[in-house]
């Protein structure tokens, strides 16, 4: 769902995600929505103007009619059109195309900061905008039936947008279908008509563990799924009951591990796949200077023939290529879940396969002694000399005097991924514990129009004042360049706070106390599990033992939230509150930004996420959160810094990145990191150019704070 408004020469541009689009044009006039253009879009708009500014992106430029198309220079370097009719692919949060008749001018300001497109004269130009996101389209039921569960994951792959290397671009992976428990099999006419018949198989053996651990192989390769049962005696072999991908048509049938060694077939199956895809699409109209794609050359692989390939034609070259060669280049895959095999979880697999997580079965031990304490100062950043703020602190807890719940936390054991999720028992660390209601209630508030992201700021003690100041003045800061209502409230007695999570909130950041009866009032504690429905969307609850009242939130409607194990410290507290704010607000899920921020503190692993941590609050100006690692070179003449980028979204998995430094000619894929040497000046350059986390000297800092700290 796409709306816009025009505001004097700006146009506004927000969709059912809460992502925003900002363009502005010289003399702007809106001619009103309904023209046609050549590409995928939920809405045109029409606009005539001589100037347009979008936010930072890569930017395509197509004559009509012609598939080669030339892309903005990375490094700077202005792109001159000719007159001719154009279609122009500008890859912003919200997807946008123009169309235009007449010579133009696409450059970057030199700060990097918009794309401006020029015209020498007022010019008619069409608008075509897509949302990211997609609603799913339609419901699949399922009986507690193993070959039922079989054939609903076969009809999820039809949301895919494209059969060739380019459904690796997360724009073109649409969100399956939802499935919902039954007495039988209903699959709608238009889910059937929808999904494709590639001629590849996976077969496996009729148990949900197999099911669910290679659905996510199944989606993305738009392959039909059969259990061993309905093929038995259809091929040869001594172990007939074991995992098989096949190409029938081609001869070509893989003998894959049983459980629990099937889940490492199935990853290095997808991420190779996934992998080779994202070299293959750069022959494509998407190309662009990838540091990765002289691997293609080396495995004498033939990019320009296997981009026109059908789908088994690609996969039987990718099944030649030795995982061994590619292992070493491969990008860290975003997502892990690990789901309790069982019919009542089949109901989350289409909301894991839109992220394309990785599926596995949920295993944990006990901690062990001081393990917990141990894995917290592992994470800690680490300054080179700790000083007195970073001994243990004797500083008071934000505990009130009151009981503080108590919660069992367990190890798990997790296998390949950046961020973790949890659906099944067990309330384990490094991990989101997410919910079925979780991915429901996302699909509710995308429903939702909202013209702005509501946050509320709740400070229920006087004496966390400090923490309360902090993130007022980030949300309203940050309220300057986003569309962002911020109220705050003190002292809320519990009808008030019921009526702030009742009322439709985007963010609740709650500061106070927590006991076992639930947030703390002046009048008594409020719990969670009282109110008739939660209508914020995600939130903070900033205190003592909070993991309970969290888990409750989201029973009630809420999609995801921050919450506490146990006591934690008011300095703590205030230091993770305010950088999980900042990340926050400048688009990082809900789970990265709280796995950055507790970092800050020793005893980080007392912070953790609640329901669906890929959720992000807001979209920022870039699609992508960046982090950076900064460290001074002590050995070189002048001095120098290395600088390490690491760019990835849970949400937007298949995506590449540009460092802007001054030397740099590539593009990176989204989970490979990117190292470069700099000088004082060039960090300096780097770092305005460049909204990102950085840690630093033992801590994180915003880069647009700590570049005067290099400008000398």
């Amino acid at each position: 769902m796409i709306e816009w408004a025009v505001d004097g020469d700006t146009l506004h541009v927000t969709d059912a995600d809460n992502a925003e689009l900002t363009v502005t044009g010289d003399e702007l006039v809106v001619d009103g929505s309904g023209e046609d253009i050549p590409r995928p879009v939920d809405d045109t708009i029409v606009v005539t103007t001589d100037e347009l500014r979008f936010p930072h992106a890569v930017v395509y430029a197509f004559s009509v009619g012609v598939e080669d198309g030339h892309e903005l220079d990375p490094s700077g370097e202005p792109l001159p059109l000719s007159p001719d009719e154009y279609v122009v692919d500008i890859d912003t949060e919200i997807k946008s195309y123009l169309r235009f008749s007449g010579a133009a001018t696409i450059a970057k300001t030199d700060d990097y900061e918009e794309i401006v497109v020029s015209f020498p004269e007022r010019t008619r130009v069409i608008l075509g905008v897509r949302c990211r996101h997609e609603f799913p389209a339609g419901t699949i039921t399922v009986p507690d039936s193993p070959p039922a569960i079989a054939e609903a994951i076969t009809h999820m792959a039809g949301s895919h947008k494209t059969d060739g290397p380019d459904r690796s671009y997360p724009t073109l992976r649409g969100h399956p279908s939802l499935i919902e428990r039954g007495t039988e099999l209903k699959i709608p006419d238009c889910l059937r008509v929808a999904t494709p018949d590639h001629g590849i198989e996976l077969v496996v053996p009729p148990d949900y563990e197999s099911l669910f651990v290679t659905a996510p192989l199944a989606y993305y390769l738009q392959a039909t799924v059969r259990t061993t049962d309905e093929v038995l005696g259809t091929h040869t072999g001594a172990a007939p009951n074991r995992p098989r991908l096949r190409i029938p048509d081609r001869g070509i049938d893989v003998e894959l591990a049983a459980m629990p060694d099937l889940e490492g077939d199935v990853e290095r199956l997808l991420r190779k796949t996934f992998f080779l895809d994202c070299l293959v699409r750069n022959v494509g109209p998407y190309g662009t200077a990838l540091a990765e794609r002289s691997l293609l050359e080396a495995l004498e692989l033939d990019a320009e023939r296997l981009y026109d390939a059908d789908p088994r034609e690609r996969l039987a070259a990718y099944l030649d290529v030795p995982y061994a060669a590619i292992k070493h280049r491969l990008p860290d895959w975003h997502l892990s879940t690990y789901v309790a095999p069982e019919y009542d979880s089949v109901e989350t697999l289409p909301f894991l396969l839109d992220r394309l997580s990785m599926v596995y079965t949920p295993r944990t031990s006990e901690l062990e002694g001081q393990e917990l304490v141990e894995r917290s100062l592992a994470d800690f950043y680490r300054g080179g000399d700790p000083g007195p703020a970073r001994q243990m602190p004797s500083a008071k807890s934000r505990a009130s005097g009151g009981q503080v719940a108590s919660v069992d936390i367990v190890k798990p054991d997790l296998r390949n991924g950046r961020t973790h999720g949890w659906l099944a028992d067990g309330v384990p660390i490094d991990v989101f514990k997410s919910a079925p209601e979780a991915y429901h209630n996302r699909l509710e508030f995308l429903e939702r129009a909202s013209d702005a992201t509501s946050i509320c700021v709740v400070l229920n003690d006087p004496e966390m004042a400090g923490e309360h100041d902090d993130v007022a003045a980030i949300y309203r800061r940050r309220s300057e360049e986003l569309s962002m209502d911020v109220t705050v409230a003190e002292s809320l007695e519990t009808a008030e706070l019921a009526r702030v999570f009742e009322d439709d909130h985007d963010f609740v950041h709650y500061i106070g106390h927590c006991e076992t009866g639930g947030l703390c009032c002046p009048d008594g504690t409020l719990s969670a599990s009282s109110l008739d429905r939660c209508n914020a969307q995600t939130f903070f609850l900033n205190a003592c033992g909070s993991y309970y009242e969290g888990r409750s939130l989201i029973e009630k409607g809420s999609v995801a939230g921050a919450v506490t194990f146990t006591k934690v410290l008011n300095d703590h507290a205030v230091k993770v509150g305010s950088t999980f704010a900042k990340l926050l607000v400048h688009g990082f899920s809900i789970e990265r930004a709280m796995g950055l921020a507790r970092r800050r503190i020793m005893m980080g692993k007392d912070y953790a996420v609640v329901g669906d941590g890929t959720h992000s609050l807001v979209q920022g100006e870039q699609r992508l959160p960046t982090t950076a690692t900064l460290e001074e070179l002590e050995d070189a003449s002048e001095k120098e810094y290395l600088l390490t980028v690491d760019c990835y979204s849970t949400r937007a998995t298949g995506s590449y990145y540009f460092p802007h430094t001054e030397t740099n000619d590539y593009a990176y894929l989204c989970g490979n990191e990117s190292s470069f040497t700099l000088t004082a000046s060039e960090l300096v350059t780097m770092l305005k150019e460049t909204e990102a986390s950085v840690i630093y000297d033992g801590d994180i800092y915003w880069s647009t704070e700590l570049w005067p700290r290099f400008d000398r």
